[in-house]
């Protein structure tokens, strides 16, 4: 028969006996009563009156049991005169852990000095009802590790709002309520987290962890309960901090709420946050929430005296990137000469988690190229093409069988073998292909391969750019001397294929800046307000990540011209992008780029000074750039390898060019390396020409001349059609 003494009890039921054991001190104990009285609390009003009873009289039993073993286990504990494991473990509790120093600390002294303070705080009474909160509740102190991208100037203003936690009385004697706490929010692996654990760890407070979603739970009313025992457990445990992570999940907004559970998981936390105010002595509690997604949280939790402000961790720039670099690489094994400003430059969009699984990546990529490197004996002779299919197999099986012989191996690596275990920048480049960015998958672009050698001609509208945006990011103290506004956009104009996109990427990647994306019918949705949200977070997005280029494609799809009778969607998207823009002359270092072949379409809002106030035409190559673009395009004849006969500047000055419109495909040229011997020839690019049209007319040119309002158009790139004229040579042959 199975034994009943191993009833497992219900954690909650026995604090609240324990509660009335306390409370009644009569030793003998009514379970009746006892039952009745418990069950008029929330909880337990629903439950059959005889199981309820039965199972507090079990719970009873339990909580006797447990007192009388401890009462023995102290009757031999008084008999010894020392108990070195007791004592250490109570010290451990009394004191708590001693933190860690930063490793920055004696350079930048931002943080308030407590060496000379004695940390004299009493054990708490953690009862098993808390276990959920997780009893690691970081009643041990945590590390104080700052995110290395954190500036000073945010660390400042985190601090200020840490002073009353150890000094309490410069409030008091203000007579004003201190803050209760501050909202970290950003992109997912920024280090919300990690600021939430260094803040705790430098001033020396224990800090409750709880993840929102563990508040929740399927019975009526234990949501509630369980964050004011949360909030009854930080006030017991004061001074301290708690850190609700994900806060999202349990805080949605209340009218769009699909439950009524959630409107009131959110009433009882700003309940619970008012009322830290609201006791005889405000307990100094810190509440810290954190997540990615800001606009989803309920406005009254966003209001002064609950969440007092907001601290944005966004996406690391090239400075930011080099000292997480450093930080993260700071027990890997390198190179001496190992460049971390190259591998910041070749990251942009990458945040702290992307930096961290960036170097375990490479870690393992120098693993694979020490440990599986093959044998001499396995490098033979150059095969035919014939055989390649049967080499590849081969070579793939042979790794996998040194890969198993590896893991099989029970003893340890030599030191010879572990000799040349070090990871070198050729690592992070290939590791660099299988590591996606958190911003990538949000729009942001990585283009450090495209730059102005990739770009042919283009050069007046090189100096533009280049006065425009990225004279105020190299020079920006010159500017403030001469009291500059920067432009707020640009707008490329010109017809289809003319390098608009390919200019957007050489000047994001000539600046080092972070670089996002945006094609036009991307933010439209079908749902109302959905396309104006899509608006408002690709602008959040680009000031979160500043210094930054916003560039839209085919922006004549987001703003038309709208019409006195017109009301729809499309006005409504048209004036959240105006009213966005008008913002940014406020921000610094977010430039607005933008490209269209249709400027006759957009409203003409967006088009006075203070948004997209410069226009450039972007058009059709005179003879000297289709050259230059002809010696781009073929790496100045070695790929493919053109012929003597092949004369590119005789063929720039072709007439057949002259209203060739142009989109470089570098693709078309990324084939398998020719035979020896195949070249391309003059007769090769005349047959390209029969079988090549022109995609712009002359007439098609003139009109975007007229509508950009310009006389003279910009030299521009060679059009696609020069790229098919090698590529069908190639196919010729």
């Amino acid at each position: 028969m199975k034994n009943r003494g191993t009833y497992n009890i219900d954690p909650r039921l026995k604090h609240r006996v324990h509660q009335y054991l306390k409370s009644h001190s009569d030793p003998y104990v009514d379970i009746s009563a006892m039952a009745s009285e418990l069950q008029h609390r929330v909880e337990y009003g629903r439950r059959n009156r005889t199981a309820f009873r039965i199972q507090v009289e079990k719970v009873h039993a339990v909580i006797c049991s447990e007192s009388d073993i401890s009462a023995l286990e102290n009757k031999h504990l008084a008999k010894r005169h020392t108990n070195h494991m007791n004592s250490s473990l109570t010290s451990l509790y009394q004191r708590g852990a001693t933190p860690q120093k930063s490793a920055d600390g004696e350079q930048e002294n931002i943080f308030i000095d407590l060496c000379e303070e004695e940390a004299s705080s009493t054990p708490v009474d953690i009862s098993a009802l808390d276990l959920f909160i997780c009893l690691s509740v970081c009643l041990s102190v945590c590390p104080s590790v700052c995110p290395a991208h954190t500036t000073a100037r945010l660390l400042q203003e985190v601090c200020k709002l840490l002073i009353h936690m150890r000094h309490p009385e410069v409030y008091q004697r203000l007579g004003v309520v201190p803050p209760r706490g501050f909202l970290l929010h950003g992109p997912p692996g920024c280090g919300k987290t990690l600021l939430a654990q260094a803040v705790a760890g430098e001033v020396c407070l224990p800090m409750l962890k709880v993840s929102a979603p563990e508040l929740v739970s399927g019975v009526s009313g234990e949501s509630e309960q369980k964050l004011r025992e949360l909030f009854e457990q930080a006030i017991s445990s004061a001074p301290c901090i708690m850190f609700i992570d994900e806060i999202d999940a349990i805080t949605p907004k209340r009218e769009i709420a699909s439950k009524d559970m959630e409107r009131r998981i959110v009433a009882q936390l700003l309940t619970c946050m008012d009322d830290l105010n609201s006791l005889s002595e405000p307990a100094q509690v810190l509440v810290i929430g954190a997540t990615n997604r800001p606009d989803s949280l309920d406005p009254a939790l966003r209001r002064a005296g609950r969440f007092d402000r907001e601290i944005c961790l966004g996406i690391p720039d090239e400075a930011a990137r080099l000292k997480i670099l450093k930080t993260l690489c700071r027990k890997i094994t390198l190179m001496e000469d190992f460049d971390y400003r190259q591998l910041a430059r070749l990251t942009p969009g990458y945040v702290g988690a992307d930096l961290m699984a960036l170097c375990r990546e490479a870690a393992m990529t120098s693993v694979n190229r020490i440990l599986l490197q093959p044998s001499s004996e396995d490098v033979t002779a150059p095969l035919t093409s014939g055989e390649d299919k049967t080499v590849v197999g081969c070579c793939q099986k042979a790794d996998l069988e040194q890969l198993l012989s590896l893991l099989k191996r029970n003893e340890t690596l030599s030191e010879e073998q572990l000799s040349g275990l070090c990871v070198l920048m050729s690592d992070f480049k290939t590791s660099l292909s299988r590591v996606q960015p958190s911003a990538k998958r949000e729009g942001f672009a990585t283009v450090p391969d495209v730059t102005w050698e990739d770009v042919g001609a283009l050069q007046d509208i090189r100096e533009e750019l280049n006065m425009a945006i990225m004279a105020p990011i190299n020079n920006p103290e010159h500017f403030r001397a001469l009291g500059l506004n920067t432009p707020a956009g640009v707008l490329l104009a010109g017809p289809p294929g003319c390098g608009k996109t390919l200019l957007a990427k050489a000047v994001a990647n000539e600046s080092g800046l972070n670089f996002i994306s945006v094609k036009g019918p991307e933010l439209l949705n079908m749902y109302v307000g959905e396309s104006e949200r899509a608006v408002r977070q690709v602008f959040q997005r680009g000031r979160n990540s500043a210094p930054c280029v916003i560039f839209f494609d085919e922006i004549d799809a987001l703003c038309p011209r709208r019409s006195e009778h017109e009301s729809g969607a499309s006005v409504r998207v048209v004036n959240q992008l105006l009213t966005e823009m008008d913002g940014m002359g406020n921000r610094k270092q977010v430039f607005i780029m933008a490209a269209t072949n249709r400027p006759d379409i957009i409203d003409r809002a967006v088009l006075r000074p203070g948004r997209l106030d410069k226009t450039l035409y972007v058009g059709l190559p005179p003879p000297a750039d289709r050259h230059a673009i002809l010696v781009t395009i073929t790496k100045n004849g070695t790929k493919p390898l053109l012929d003597s006969d092949v004369n590119l500047e005789e063929i720039a000055h072709d007439a057949r060019c002259e209203r060739d419109p142009h989109r470089t495909q570098q693709h078309f040229f990324n084939v398998t390396e020719p035979e020896e011997g195949i070249r391309v020839s003059r007769i090769h690019f005349e047959d390209a020409f029969k079988k090549v049209r022109p995609s712009v007319s002359k007439k098609v040119s003139d009109e975007n001349i007229i509508l950009v309002g310009l006389n003279q158009p910009h030299p521009t790139r060679l059009v696609k059609v020069m790229t098919h004229i090698c590529d069908c040579a190639l196919i010729q042959l």
